[in-house]
Order: C-alpha cells, then sequence, then structure tokens
C-alpha cells in the first residue's frame, strides 16, 4: 500500500495502546517509527515508520485553532489534556529540521498517596507547616511533577487550605477533598508564573505552587509569598539541595545577594532532590536528597557558606532527618535494587560513591 493510500494512524488509540505498556513517554519524530518510553529505555513500537505530514494531522488533531497559530509562530507549544476513560497527557509540539515532533508525558488521574512511592515519612510533616518554601528539584522526568501532585494531595485530605497552582501546563488535577484548589495555566489563565504570583496574594491563599522558579522574578515572588504567611512549593532543575540554593542566590546581581541569602535563610523550609533510576529486574526506583532548614543550615546559607552544607547534612541523620543522595543509593545497592553501575552513573558524587563502595 503507498504512503497515499495507507489508513492514517489515530493519535488518540495510539495514546490509549501505550498505556498498555505502563509506559511514562511517547515519541513521535519524522523518518521513526512511534517509540515509548519504559523503565527510562526508549523502545519502538511495531508500526510504520511516520513522514511529517502523518505527525502533522495527528498534532492537529489534538489542539484548537488558537493553540495550532501560537505553534506555527513560536515553533514550540506547551499544554495538556485529558482522554475520557484514558487519562491525562502533557505534550510537547516542535519543530525539526525534518517537520513536525510530539513528546507525549503520560499523567495519572489519580493522584497517588505520599506512601505509594516509598516517599520519606518526613514529607507528611513537612506540608504540615503554616507558611515556608519547599522545593522539589531534579532533572526533567525525575517525578518532581509526582511528588508535589502528592504533598498537595495529603493536604486536601487533611486541612481547610486554598491551594493556589500556577503551571505550564497544569498537570495533576486536584478534585477539592477538604481543601479548595484553584489551578491556573500559564498562557491560557495567566501572562507568567511572575504576575500570577503577584496576584495571587491578593486571592486569599495559604498554600501556593509554582510550576517552575525559572527567573529572577519569579524567584523574588515566591520568597516573598513564603515570608508573609504561605506555605510555597516550587520546583527547579537542579540535582542536589546545595546547587539548588546556589542556583537561587545566583539568579541575583552580587548587590542583592545578600538579601537574598537572609530571605532564603527565614523561608526555607526544605529542599528534596530526586532522581529516578532503573531498577534490577526492571521498574523504577527513585532517590530523595532532603534537606531541612534547620538553625544550622539557615546560619550557612546567611553567612555565604554553601559549600559547607552537604557536610552538615550528613550530621547526625537521625535527629536531624535529612539525608544525602549517596546515603540513598547506598541504602538500594544493600538492598539490591539497583546495579553498581547504574548507582555511579546517577550519582551527584561518583568519587565518594565509589570510595565507600569499595571499602564495603
Amino acid at each position: 500500500m503507498s504512503d497515499d493510500t495507507k489508513k492514517p494512524i489515530d493519535i488518540k488509540k495510539l495514546l490509549k495502546s501505550v498505556l498498555h505498556f505502563d509506559s511514562s513517554d511517547l515519541h513521535l519524530v519524522p523518518g521513526s517509527e512511534p517509540q515509548i518510553r519504559i523503565d527510562k529505555s526508549l523502545k519502538p513500537l511495531n508500526l510504520p515508520i511516520l513522514h511529517a505530514k502523518e505527525i502533522e494531522e495527528m498534532a492537529y488533531a489534538l489542539i484548537e485553532d488558537k493553540q495550532k497559530k501560537i505553534f506555527e509562530e513560536k515553533n514550540e507549544l506547551d499544554f495538556s489534556f485529558e482522554l475520557e476513560n484514558v487519562g491525562r497527557f502533557r505534550a510537547n509540539y516542535y519543530r525539526t529540521i525534518a517537520g513536525i515532533a510530539c513528546a507525549f508525558r503520560m499523567i495519572p488521574i489519580d493522584i497517588p498517596p505520599l506512601e505509594k512511592f516509598n516517599n520519606n515519612p518526613i514529607f507528611k510533616e513537612l506540608v504540615k507547616r503554616e507558611k515556608g518554601l519547599i522545593l522539589v528539584t531534579g532533572p526533567t522526568g525525575s517525578g518532581k511533577s509526582t511528588t508535589l501532585a502528592s504533598m498537595l494531595h495529603e493536604i486536601n485530605l487533611t486541612v481547610n487550605k486554598h491551594i493556589i497552582t500556577i503551571e505550564d501546563p497544569v498537570e495533576f488535577v486536584h478534585t477539592n477533598i477538604k481543601s479548595l484548589f484553584s489551578q491556573r495555566e500559564v498562557g491560557s489563565d495567566t501572562s507568567s508564573f511572575a504576575t500570577a504570583l503577584k496576584y495571587a496574594l491578593r486571592q486569599d491563599p495559604d498554600v501556593i505552587l509554582v510550576g517552575e522558579m525559572r527567573d529572577k522574578e519569579t524567584i523574588s515572588a515566591a520568597l516573598t509569598a513564603a515570608e508573609t504567611g504561605h506555605i510555597v512549593f516550587g520546583t527547579l532543575h537542579t540535582n542536589s539541595a546545595p546547587a539548588t540554593i546556589n542556583r537561587i542566590i545566583d539568579v541575583f546581581d552580587a548587590g542583592e545577594q545578600a538579601q537574598v541569602r537572609a530571605q532564603l535563610a527565614s523561608s526555607l523550609i526544605s529542599v528534596i532532590s530526586q532522581s529516578l533510576m532503573p531498577r534490577i529486574g526492571g521498574g523504577i526506583v527513585a532517590t530523595q536528597e532532603v534537606l531541612i532548614a534547620n538553625p544550622a543550615i539557615q546560619n550557612l546559607i546567611r553567612e555565604d557558606k554553601v559549600h559547607q552544607i552537604y557536610s552538615q547534612m550528613q550530621l547526625n541523620q537521625n535527629e536531624t532527618n535529612m539525608t544525602t543522595q549517596t546515603d540513598q543509593l547506598l541504602v538500594l545497592l544493600r538492598k539490591k535494587v539497583i546495579s553498581k553501575e547504574v548507582a555511579i552513573t546517577a550519582s551527584n558524587r561518583p568519587e565518594e560513591l565509589m570510595k565507600i563502595i569499595h571499602s564495603m
């Protein structure tokens, strides 16, 4: 059958079938068959190679004229959508030299409780705080959105709060249980994270989620909100707790950094740095480096001694509830959950980890 007469692929049926493989992502790229990501590895589906025109037809079948116009102007489009009786998806359309390509991320409709993925028990205590800043960080695809959704879900199950989320795009959709949710999407419901944060303070929030703290204006507004009686959740693309603190401070000019360090020292509750890696025998497992802003950590931030924070995180962990990524990797290695090669590749401090492994 020629390319002109073959039956086009139904994108909705393709997305539905991909869920049966328990995959996290679907990729449509010109010149390749559709591929899915399972346990962090890409695997091609047994389908014909896609041409640019086919992908364009599938892509445009999911969006409205307004979104199509944005994509054709900017050559990039982020959005989320829900297929009835299937699930929610986060999508990104982009152009390549061969034509339109698409990446779809699967989002569970049911928000997992904190205990489902063996999250640190301290998370349930952190979300009880009345004000301050909780950051969940990590690379793309590390499960940050799921962890944050689970933390908000815990609040929703237990207390009456007004929770405002500012996301690009909205991923998990929360149902009001005890709390009241106002979920806003950058681009369609507000012009920017910083603008939404500015007006959020006039909307009587108790809790604010900032989908991404990507610029100086947004970070400044988040710090102010955290200082003024709100609990603020945010994300950054950093791979460790000390790197997260440095990233926030370095966004500001030298003359502003002392004030920012003081704000961060007084408002920070915790930094949770998360990564996902393949299990032995299949599946994935998370490591979560946890920093808790106790008085010692606050002093190090205030005095511009961020380089000493890692050493502080290693001390008296039973009392502080802190843990480093190296600690987490060693636990998984001893339990034979991950391989030595995976641990070393995933480690932020491979030399430290290898030294400990060789002494075991």
